[in-house]
């Protein structure tokens, strides 16, 4: 190592390669055609109305602290337009795949488990879920509807975490869906800015994913 007549020495540093500022990362997707849909018993809430889910959150809180809840980021494709797939209950009730994890339960396996339950077919092979990047964090600060993607300053203890989690699906794929439920893709364009129609968190998926490149196959 060579040195200076001051006596400091001078370190050469390979250069190390970065990820190019601006670049996406690629992920690839399949057309909807590629997925068969089939129906399987009926899944209902644990809870009957709004008020009796709210009533055993706050009941839960009092013993395990804060719900964790995780959710599915399921996209396909029709004519290279990304869809994202929705369970339908009712005729304007619209949700991501997912739920509540256990106490100490680990979120991608929770996720893993939450999908076989709600999608997993019925034939005994198992559905490979890959999760893959958590792309949105949701907060309730009460014992409300309300959620928000960060915590209010005044906020301590909310009492629920939400998070989002991008799911790649394999090239080919059996579905098999509560009786009770539709399953439905809806294009991000119809997404987009329509809280009324999807909820906030379902109409700000567009902009979570604009971070990535999609790779139409």
């Amino acid at each position: 190592m060579p040195c200076f007549p001051s006596g400091t020495c001078a370190f050469f540093l390979r250069p190390v390669s970065r990820p190019r500022l601006g670049s996406f990362p690629n992920r690839v997707r399949y057309p909807l055609t590629n997925y068969t849909f089939g129906t399987k018993e009926p899944l209902y809430e644990k809870d009957s109305s709004v008020a009796a889910r709210f009533q055993r959150m706050r009941e839960e809180f009092d013993k395990i602290g804060m719900r964790r809840t995780v959710e599915g980021v399921l996209i396909v494709h029709e004519h290279r337009l990304p869809h994202v797939l929705l369970l339908q209950l009712g005729t304007t009730f619209f949700k991501l795949p997912g739920g509540e994890l256990n106490p100490g339960e680990d979120e991608v396996e929770g996720l893993k488990r939450l999908m076989t339950e709600i999608l997993g077919r019925q034939d005994g092979v198992l559905q490979d879920w890959v999760i893959d990047d958590c792309i949105g964090n949701w907060w309730r600060p009460n014992f409300e509807p309300p959620q928000y993607p960060y915590i209010p300053a005044h906020i301590t203890k909310p009492k629920e975490h939400k998070k989002l989690f991008l799911v790649q699906l394999q090239e080919k794929a059996l579905f098999a869906v509560p009786k009770n439920y539709k399953l439905v893709a809806a294009p991000l364009f119809e997404l987009y800015d329509n809280a009324p129609g999807y909820g906030p968190i379902i109409s700000s998926l567009p902009q979570l994913l604009s971070r990535f490149n999609f790779i139409y196959n």
